[in-house]
């Protein structure tokens, strides 16, 4: 048995030949051109515990710049998603902004929470020494203990399904694909500014969705948020292991599950403002709750992000797009429904980590 697991793919083409030729039309294989980005999953990849780090976010450089959304000077379109949350932005070519720009890049992220850009080819045909370079100026990149990753690249984070598999944390057996969460929340320093953009994508669905968790929270009682900034909970990496350990999800944890505390409300560190920190995916439990309690709380919370569509947006995924988000005040869902279609979805994240999640209440001990 090969000690790595990869997927090969080709996409069907059709080629004529010579009317000289008898045969009519035959179906070719025609090379994927973003196959050196396919999974893989090696089964002796082992790392040791993630250590923390001081984090200094590059926003807090482009507070002090004169104009600090100078890098969308030459956009040719800027629009707003939703009054809330997300800006999809035309005519900005991501790969040749400067550290200015990358600082002014990271505030408006933060601000807006998500942003949309379109026709960055140059930035996705850049590759992988490209991808960490990128990754790197916003924090320390994430290697993620059991999704599948390029050949030699453990530091990029990739989704997959197509007609015959998927490689993804999805769950069966339920009646929505839908999925809120912040990246792995379970860690001691989570990620903040992160990008992502499909490499292959279904013609129609596939969508995204997110939701701001600034507003989410912003919709309640003075009194209820008052009670949840005192409230910390638990973040767990385990379930996620084992379901790469029962054999789903290329079968591989390359470093130990953790669960770590965070606040329900949180603080960031660049705008001060403050967001709900909670997702079914990951979160627990609330320390020092009963367990009822805690399930009333969590569930409560879990149900209100679910149904405001009035603090979401829905990215749909156009050809050469790179979304870029702040998992510290958003959550998002990816939308699986183009599963019967048969067609393949093939992304991959940049995944910067942040500090650890500060809580909005002063003196809070986590």
């Amino acid at each position: 048995m090969s000690a790595v697991e990869t997927i090969t793919q080709s996409l069907p083409s059709l080629t004529l030949r010579n009317k000289s030729d008898e045969s009519e039309a035959t179906n070719q294989e025609e090379p994927y051109k973003y196959a050196h980005l396919l999974p893989v999953f090696p089964k002796d990849e082992h790392y040791p515990p993630l250590t923390p780090f001081e984090h200094v976010d590059p926003g807090f450089r482009a507070l002090s710049h004169q104009n600090p959304r100078a890098f969308l000077t030459n956009a040719t379109s800027i629009i707003d998603l939703t009054p809330r949350l997300g800006t999809e932005i035309r005519g900005v070519n991501l790969a040749q902004l400067d550290s200015g720009g990358r600082d002014q890049l990271a505030l408006e992220v933060a601000r807006r929470g998500l942003l949309v850009f379109r026709d960055q080819q140059e930035f996705i045909d850049r590759g992988i020494d490209f991808y960490r370079e990128w990754g790197s100026y916003f924090g320390r990149l994430h290697i993620h203990p059991t999704s599948g990753h390029p050949e030699g690249a453990p530091e990029i984070h990739l989704v997959y399904r197509d007609a015959n598999t998927t490689y993804n944390f999805e769950v069966d057996g339920r009646i929505s694909s839908t999925s809120w969460h912040s990246d792995v929340s379970y860690e001691l320093q989570p990620p903040g500014l992160t990008t992502f953009f499909l490499l292959s994508q279904p013609k129609s669905g596939g969508d995204t969705l997110f939701t701001s968790q600034v507003s989410t929270l912003s919709r309640l009682s003075p009194q209820f948020v008052a009670f949840l900034k005192t409230l910390k909970a638990v973040h767990s990496g385990f379930e996620q292991a084992e379901f790469s350990r029962s054999g789903r999800r290329g079968g591989v944890v390359r470093r130990d599950p953790v669960q770590n505390v965070h606040p329900v409300v949180r603080r960031h560190p660049v705008t001060g403002e403050e967001a709900l920190y909670v997702n079914r995916q990951f979160t627990r439990r609330i320390v020092g709750l009963k367990l009822e309690e805690s399930d009333a709380i969590l569930n409560f919370l879990y149900d209100h992000i679910d149904k405001s569509a009035d603090n979401q947006a829905r990215v749909k995924w156009e050809p050469n797009t790179v979304v870029i988000w702040d998992n510290r005040i958003t959550a998002h869902s990816a939308i699986v429904d183009f599963d019967n279609t048969r067609e393949r979805r093939h992304g991959a994240r940049i995944t910067p980590q942040a500090e650890r999640p500060i809580p909005a209440l002063d003196g809070l001990e986590l």
